[in-house]
């Protein structure tokens, strides 16, 4: 029945909304045993100021560690050129822009209007065209609070697509559709995908990012997958949320993500035990942060097949 990718987006997304700070030991020893488990893309951290985000101070540190990891595509968010300079030094795969469809947000999170998100945009196409073909990072422009913001309130699909077709003119290699605050259903995701494809083109629409706020999480990939999204971002325990975003809260929680697709038989290559085994490590690096999944704490049923355990790299 296919495959999808699962991007764990928890080292980023996840940790940026926690009080404390994880040790960089600590998130290492994350993504490595997430890598092991079958994950096969992390989005590692995120090269802001550590002023605003000091979880997200030693990203260049944990980027050093996660691209020695085999197999393993490591993702970046960079709200700048200098961030997306930063992430092309230590040599991450994939580079991910946000530009929030409601500019209120976008000012909030970033400190840029639209037009200053083409502009940077644009500066990092042109950086990255600089580099040698096998030394470009993927380039995503992420379409934030594409379904509404709890800010602006609902947000125009003209908008959305404007801020699509105005990333991809830039230089994005694609865009993804982020709910960051949960305002997504089902039929909105359906109509939403059809409309950016139908702007910009099957194949600069991929993947999606969804909030669970109000418990449509995974209604919402399915609704997605079912008009043909392959790449979904997810988080360990969901963990998560936008800290600029006042009620955006956790991430679809990877566990029972990955636990859908393998009981639909659509392979995602994850090892469900192994990633759940996972949690103890980031409870005992979180101490009193709040882990979410209802595959977890069932565990899984009586004759459960899944995918069988990754082979181990070597």
């Amino acid at each position: 029945m296919g495959s999808v990718l699962i991007s764990e987006v928890g080292p980023r997304d996840g940790l940026q909304n926690c009080k404390a700070v994880m040790p960089t030991a600590d998130k290492v020893r994350w993504i490595r045993a997430m890598a092991a488990a079958g994950v096969k893309e992390i989005e590692i951290g995120s090269f802001v100021s550590p002023k605003l985000l000091p979880q997200m101070a030693d990203t260049g540190e944990v980027l050093a560690e996660a691209v020695t990891i085999p197999g393993l595509t490591v993702a970046v968010l960079v709200p700048n050129l200098k961030g997306a300079e930063a992430a092309i030094a230590g040599g991450a795969h994939k580079i991910t822009l946000p530009m929030s469809v409601s500019e209120t947000h976008s000012l909030r999170n970033i400190r840029k209007t639209h037009a200053e998100v083409i502009a940077e945009a644009k500066v990092i196409a042109d950086r990255l065209a600089e580099l040698p073909e096998g030394r470009r990072p993927h380039f995503e422009g992420s379409l934030s609070t594409a379904f509404g913001c709890t800010l602006e309130g609902p947000v125009a699909e003209a908008k959305v697509l404007a801020c699509a077709e105005a990333l991809m003119a830039a230089g994005c290699d694609e865009v993804g559709l982020a709910d960051t605050t949960g305002y997504g259903d089902p039929a909105s995701v359906r109509r939403l995908i059809r409309a950016v494809r139908g702007a910009v083109g099957a194949g600069a629409l991929t993947g999606v990012h969804f909030h669970n706020t109000r418990g449509l999480g995974l209604a919402n990939v399915l609704a997605a997958h079912e008009e043909g999204i392959t790449t979904f971002d997810s988080s360990l325990g969901g963990l998560g949320g936008c800290p600029t975003a006042p009620g955006a809260s956790g991430n679809v929680v990877t566990e029972d993500l990955v636990f859908m697709f393998e009981a639909m038989g659509i392979e995602t290559g994850i090892d469900l035990e192994a990633l759940m085994a996972t949690r103890a490590m980031v409870a005992e690096a979180l101490p009193g942060e709040e882990l979410y999944g209802f595959t977890p704490r069932a565990g899984l049923p009586l004759g459960f097949r899944g995918m069988p355990a990754p082979a181990p790299a070597g």
